[in-house]
């Protein structure tokens, strides 16, 4: 089967994925829309409807490399809840930096959940605009996409 592509809508941004079957590849946020189908949890997610985002596998996580684990990590933070890139450096043995460099080259954004991670004082860095950053957070945190029995599971 070949992968996939396409793109939603995420408030003003495209949400592009690349993906195959439970796999995804690839999640960028654009100006600019790309046909194409994207998964069903992230078209969930990305519309504010509950989603079951662990159903979903990155190859982010894949391996044993330092950023892998990083990512498996972050994987586990609970929906609506955020935790320090020193935090996730201490789970798994590394430094803030390293968790920063990972969360910056993060290919796939939303199923491996960095704006999730935030600085020791304030909301930290996210590419390509900030505001993304605080768009989820803030709609995580109103519970629209974390339903009870899906908060803390997204691994």
């Amino acid at each position: 089967m070949a992968i996939l592509t396409g793109s939603c809508r995420f408030g003003l941004w495209h949400v592009h994925v690349a993906w195959q079957d439970d796999l995804v590849y690839r999640v960028r946020f654009a100006r600019e829309s790309i046909a194409g189908s994207v998964p069903e949890e992230i078209l969930r997610y990305c519309v504010g409807r509950p989603a079951d985002l662990a159903s979903l596998r990155s190859v982010a996580t894949e391996g044993d490399s330092t950023f892998a684990g990083i990512y498996r990590a972050v994987r586990a933070i609970p929906c609506g809840e955020t935790v320090t890139y020193g935090e996730v450096a201490r789970m798994v043995g590394t430094a803030p930096r390293a968790v920063g460099a990972a969360m910056a080259r993060n290919p796939t954004p939303i199923v491996v959940p960095c704006h999730r991670v935030v600085a020791k004082t304030g909301m930290g860095g996210f590419s390509p605009d900030l505001a993304i950053k605080e768009a989820l957070l803030a709609m995580e945190r109103r519970g629209d996409v974390c339903t009870p029995e899906k908060r803390g599971i997204n691994r």
